[in-house]
């Protein structure tokens, strides 16, 4: 814009220096106003002659001016605007998984296993036994013995003794408390009451009644007396008295003897393997895309630049503007940012463990039990019981049923059926609505403080001595002699033969055979189904309402200095020779 200003500013001065070279041809040196006429003298022999004339000059002079010029300002203005977005949801999804499991599985077997057991097998014998019986032989003696005889003494002591005597003593004393009084307020309301209104009627009711008619009978009957009659009579019984003897057997027990055995066992372990397999994921993870949109295109107003032109009426040059045309122009573009939800497959690997069946063998021990025989002695009492004969009266009753003849008188009631007739009277109840006017009550219950004064006893305990007399036995022993009568039985030895039956006892092996019941585990294998969770990421679409910037164009004015050319005309002195006119010159 400067050097387009500078082009017709070099233009004026150029204008100028040339008029001003015209002005001194035409009104310098080329005008000779204050040389007289010449008298046909020529020009080259006239003299100079110097003078001071006033030339006017022009002079550009640049003025400051201020114009109001229009820039366009790109205003930010924010809209709403309505965009269609999409969001990923997480959501948890199942699928079937298939894995195996060694299920136990349980088999009773049995097997026959072969014991020796020692019989019992009893044989009976019998032997000649001398003994010998004690016979009791009594014989009645006398003793003297001392005995004390208790005599028993009645004395009496006085005994002191403290007695508390309660002393009561009445004392009184205030207490504050609240009673909340009531205040009762009356009060109306109206209510509807649907109130009974009841119909008498009548109706004929059939009904059947039993009437009793009571009929009398007798019949006789035979009744068992009982009469008792006592008796006595002898009744002999025998005793057995028992005698005990002491004899001496052999026997044979089985003893226990426990051997211990070893024996080798088959058992299946499941071993668990560990083995790896790749699973699938689907997963992904959100990108940053950049979107690059161009800018709107907008309307612009432009001034073209403009130029200067002489002015012949105002002896300068005068500046032209350029002319104002409407311009099409795109704005710089913008960025717009966007997330993307970029969906991936991984994969990973997964411990797994599985249980392989192996068979393995231990040693059990186990105890055989042996029995061996063995022979022992024991001592045992024998009791024998000698029977003998007593005779004893006996006093009993005999009853004696003696038949007896009565009679008896009884009623028999039959039941006649009777037909009657009643009238029944009824009531029909029909609800006539009735309005009523109710006055209650209404009780505000209003605290009030009072003061009572209330009696109460105090009891005091005031010892008090007492004395009385209590009467007690002393016991003295006084020493008696009496005579008694006792028996002393004296055993007289006799000797006796039995013959006696003993059973032997001999222990035969024999050789049995059990079956045994066992269980055997066997793995199998099972395949089972589990739901496995995975997340499945579910677009949802939604609307959403973002602002949007947007730039408006706006023109905004501005004051601009410039400097303006402008011709000022001045009076400048200027020195002019010319040479003088001369006259009547020789040739």
């Amino acid at each position: 814009m400067r050097g387009l200003l500078g082009i017709p500013i070099l233009a004026v001065l150029l204008g100028l220096a040339v008029s001003n070279v015209a002005e001194a041809r035409y009104c310098g040196a080329a005008r000779y106003r204050c040389c007289e006429p010449s008298c046909g003298c020529e020009y080259a022999a006239a003299r100079q002659q110097c003078h001071t004339v006033m030339k006017t000059c022009r002079e550009v002079v640049y003025e400051k001016q201020n114009y109001t010029c229009y820039k366009t300002v790109y205003e930010t203005v924010c809209e709403q605007k309505t965009i269609d977005c999409v969001k990923y949801v997480q959501e948890t999804a199942y699928r079937d998984c298939e894995y195996t499991v060694c299920k136990p599985v349980w088999e009773t077997r049995t097997k026959e296993v072969c014991y020796t057991v020692c019989k019992p097998v009893w044989e009976t014998r019998t032997r000649d036994v001398c003994y010998t019986v004690c016979k009791p032989v009594w014989e009645t003696k006398t003793r003297c013995y001392t005995v004390c005889k208790p005599v028993w003494e009645t004395r009496t002591k006085d005994v002191c003794y403290t007695v508390c005597k309660p002393v009561w003593e009445t004392r009184t004393k205030e207490i504050c408390y609240t009673v909340c009084k009531p205040v009762w307020e009356t009060k109306t309301r109206c209510y509807t009451v649907c109130k009974p209104v009841w119909e008498t009627r009548n109706k004929d009711v059939c009904y059947t009644v039993c009437k009793p008619v009571w009929e009398t009978k007798t019949r006789c009957y035979t009744v068992c007396k009982p009469v008792w009659e006592t008796r006595n009579k002898d009744v002999c019984y025998t005793v057995c008295k028992p005698v005990w003897e002491t004899k001496t057997r052999c026997y044979t027990v089985c003893k226990p003897v426990w051997e211990t055995r070893n024996k080798d066992v088959c058992y299946t372990v499941c071993k668990p393997v560990r083995y790896t397999k790749t699973v699938r994921e689907c997963s992904g993870r959100w990108e940053t895309q950049v979107t690059e949109c161009a800018g709107p295109v907008i309307t612009k107003c432009v001034q073209d630049p403009g130029h200067w032109e002489y002015d012949c009426t105002g002896c300068g040059c005068k500046y032209i503007p350029g002319q104002c045309r409407t311009v099409q122009v795109q704005c710089p573009p913008r960025k717009i940012c966007k997330k993307v939800w970029v969906p991936e497959v991984r994969e990973r690997t997964v411990n797994c463990v599985k249980y392989v069946r192996e068979t393995r063998t231990k040693t059990c021990t186990y105890k055989v039990c042996k029995m061996v025989p063995e022979t022992r002695t024991c001592t045992y009492k024998v009791c024998h019981m000698v029977p003998e004969k007593r005779v004893k009266t006996v006093t009993y009753k005999v009853c004696k049923m003696v038949p007896e003849t009565r009679t008896c008188t009884y009623k028999v009631c039959h039941m006649v059926p009777e037909k009657r007739v009643k009238t029944c009277t009824y009531k029909v109840c029909k609800m006539v609505p009735e309005t009523r006017t109710c006055t209650y009550k209404v009780c505000h219950m209003v605290p009030e403080k009072r003061v009572k004064t209330v009696t109460y006893k105090v009891c005091k305990m005031v010892p008090e001595k007492r004395v009385k007399t209590i009467t007690y036995k002393v016991c003295k022993m006084v020493p008696e002699t009496r005579t008694c009568t006792y028996k002393v039985c004296h055993m007289v030895p006799k000797k006796r033969v039995k013959t006696i039956t003993y059973k032997v006892c001999k222990m035969v092996p024999e050789t049995r055979t059990k079956t045994c019941t066992y269980r055997v585990c066997h793995m199998v294998k099972e395949t089972r189904v589990k739901q496995v969770p995975y997340t499945v990421c579910k677009p949802v679409h939604y609307t959403k309402t973002i602002q949007v910037e947007r730039c408006v164009p706006k023109k905004v004015a501005y004051t601009v200095t410039r400097c303006v050319p402008r011709i000022v005309c001045k009076q400048v002195p200027v020195q002019v020779c010319c040479p003088a006119p001369t006259c009547g010159c020789s040739g």
